[in-house]
């Protein structure tokens, strides 16, 4: 530092030194709040979630399903993170992201770095067969120019625009300001639940109860508490999310299966 200096006069060049030290705290602070995730507990209705929101001009989304290197399924947010701690990365976000079939791989749309893995399905199931048969069932994406949405999955296909990734879930929780009719405010099922909105083009805002609750409270967060007018359900009862420096959230340990598809934010390398 003292050669950057050396052209000043002795009498200033100690004095540019030290103001120039007293700077890198606040330059490392300013870089750190510029890596960091806007990550809060909230309470709503008696019940308590872990909400995150994405700015995505400052960090980037993305979305995981097996190493390209061994072509594994990473199966665990420890893994994902394993396998950026090599690639000189390091983990600030992480959460599950759509339902999966019984083989272990997406019930539906999963786009990851621009390439469909797995196409867009409009199978109208049995809904005795799982949330994803809940209709509407829908996508949430993110688009080459940045945005992201949360759509149904027929307003999705309609729509036909490429996207840089996406998964497919179900049931929506919320349709154009409106909650899933197929919710009922007084139902008995209570899980753990997770899920995704895009309240604003640019932002992205996920969720995760620390409590099971049912579909019509989980929606009414969305929907009331968090401003969305579209938001997606994206898996129950194995949901969790990790945010680096505050460990995980969601569902308890002893709950969870191999995950499918991994939301990620890195560090940029």
């Amino acid at each position: 530092m003292l050669r950057l200096f050396s052209s000043l006069p002795r009498s200033r060049r100690w004095r540019a030194v030290l103001g120039a030290a007293a700077l890198l705290p606040l330059l490392a602070a300013c870089a750190s709040r510029a890596r960091a995730l806007d990550s809060a507990e909230r309470e709503f209705e008696g019940q308590r979630f872990h909400v995150v929101t994405i700015d995505l001009t400052r960090q980037t989304l993305s979305l995981h399903w097996r190493d390209p290197d061994s072509g594994i399924a990473y199966g665990s947010i420890d893994t994902l993170q394993q396998w950026g701690e090599r690639h000189g990365r390091h983990l600030l976000f992480a959460a599950n992201a759509g339902i999966y079939d019984r083989k272990n791989a997406p019930l539906g749309l999963f786009v990851e770095n621009g390439r469909t893995l797995v196409p867009l399905n409009l199978a109208h199931g049995n809904p005795a067969a799982g949330n994803f048969s809940l209709r509407p069932n829908g996508v949430f994406a993110v688009y080459p120019d940045g945005h992201a949405a949360v759509r149904t999955s027929e307003a999705f296909k309609a729509d036909g625009k490429p996207v840089t990734l996406a998964t497919q879930s179900g049931p929506m929780l919320v349709i154009d300001g409106q909650l899933n009719p197929q919710f009922e405010d007084e139902s008995a099922s209570m899980k753990w639940r997770s899920g995704v909105c895009a309240p604003a083009p640019r932002k992205v805002v996920f969720a995760v109860s620390e409590t099971p609750v049912n579909f019509h409270t989980f929606a009414r967060l969305f929907r009331d508490g968090l401003g969305c007018r579209d938001a997606l359900y994206l898996d129950g009862t194995i949901s969790q999310m990790f945010v680096a420096g505050e460990g995980y959230s969601g569902a308890p340990a002893f709950m969870l299966k191999p995950y499918v598809g991994i939301f990620a934010v890195f560090d940029k390398p």
